[in-house]
C-alpha cells in the first residue's frame, strides 16, 4: 500500500498601506486593540478617536488609530488616569508636537536672520573703511575716499 503525500506551498503577498489609512472594521479594530467595540463607540463619541468612514458609514480605523487606542487602554489601565485626563493629556501632546513645529520655524528663520545681519554688517566694515572726513573749500565732510579729488588730503580716516 503506497500513500501519497501532498506538498503545499504558501505564497503571501505583503501590500504596504498607510498608516493613516482606514482599513480595519471596528470587530478587527477592537479585537488588535484587546477592547470591546462598544468601547470603540464611546471613545469616537468622547472625541479620542476618529475612524474614517467608507461609502456606505462603516467606521474604518487606521493603524494610527490603533495605536491611539493602544495607548488610551495603557493610559487607563497602567497609569490610572481616566477619560478626561486621558483627553487632556492628548491635548496637551498635540498643543506639544504644534509647539515643536513652530520652533523649528522660528529657528529656521532665525539662522536666515543672522546669516543676513552678517551680511550686512560685512557690507558696513567695507563701507565704512571706506568714509574720510575731507577738507574741501566749503568745509569739513565725511565722503567717500573714492570721490575724493586728487591732491585732496583728507584730514582724518574712520
Amino acid at each position: 500500500m503506497s500513500t501519497r503525500r501532498r506538498t503545499t506551498t504558501t505564497t503571501t503577498t505583503r501590500i504596504e498601506v498607510s498608516s493613516d489609512r482606514g482599513v480595519f472594521m471596528i470587530s478587527v479594530a477592537a479585537e488588535l486593540a484587546d477592547m470591546h467595540p462598544q468601547t470603540l463607540r464611546m471613545y469616537e463619541q468622547r472625541g479620542l478617536i476618529e475612524p474614517k468612514r467608507s461609502p456606505k458609514g462603516t467606521r474604518l480605523y487606521s493603524h494610527q488609530d490603533v495605536e491611539r487606542l493602544r495607548r488610551i487602554q495603557q493610559m487607563t489601565a497602567e497609569l490610572g488616569l481616566n477619560l478626561a485626563g486621558v483627553e487632556r493629556v492628548l491635548e496637551l501632546e498635540q498643543q506639544l508636537a504644534r509647539m515643536r513645529r513652530r520652533v523649528t520655524v522660528l529657528e529656521r528663520r532665525r539662522a536666515e536672520l543672522e546669516a543676513e545681519i552678517a551680511a550686512l554688517e560685512g557690507k558696513r566694515e567695507e563701507v565704512k573703511a571706506d568714509i574720510v572726513r575731507y577738507q574741501g573749500a566749503k568745509g569739513a565732510a565725511l565722503v567717500r575716499l573714492k570721490d575724493v579729488k586728487p591732491f585732496a588730503i583728507p584730514i582724518q580716516r574712520r
